[in-house]
């Protein structure tokens, strides 16, 4: 178990599409990775190209109100949304590649997603709220789509100088 470096905006992995994962054993390492290194990063998110490692894995970390609710991190092996439903909502989002810049996202209010889980196990959650929103982007991360690309046009020129900043 480690903590690894978070691949910034500019790194080639974040831009490719993830491979699947055939077998849960084989990713063991980068699974507890991915948990130390999103709990490090006090983030709520992360996929496996945030790490360097083109797989589809996410873990996630919501907040919780109070203590009582928290619960543990989840583990996503071949996440899939299979639904998405109720309003467009919009929220602003950050991401741990992308340090210190946040925008408003629209994205679906509720998804379904299937996965396998950390011991290879098949399972689904519907999500709403902020845990849906949590999942859309790191699922996203699988596909190489960054949150930068689902804004608009004149706010990403607005934000074209901060996100080369990154690749200097």
């Amino acid at each position: 178990m480690a903590v690894r470096e978070i691949r910034r905006y500019g790194d080639p992995v974040l831009r490719e599409k993830a491979a699947s994962v055939a077998d849960v054993d084989a990713v063991r390492t980068v699974v507890e990775d991915m948990l130390d290194t999103l709990e490090k990063a006090d983030g709520v998110g992360l996929a496996g190209p945030q790490i360097g490692e083109s797989v589809r894995i996410v873990v996630v970390h919501p907040p919780a109100e109070t203590d009582e609710e928290r619960e543990d991190p989840r583990v996503f092996v071949n996440p899939e949304i299979v639904e998405r439903f109720g309003p467009q909502t919009t929220a602003e989002e950050g991401c741990l590649s992308i340090p210190g810049v946040f925008e408003t996202v629209k994205r679906p209010s509720g998804v379904a997603v299937r996965a396998v889980d950390g011991n290879g196990d098949p399972f689904e959650v519907r999500a709403e709220g902020l845990l849906s929103r949590i999942l859309q982007h790191e699922i996203d991360h699988l596909d190489g789509v960054l949150f930068v690309d689902r804004i608009g046009p004149m706010r990403r020129a607005l934000l074209s100088k901060r996100l080369r900043e990154f690749l200097d």
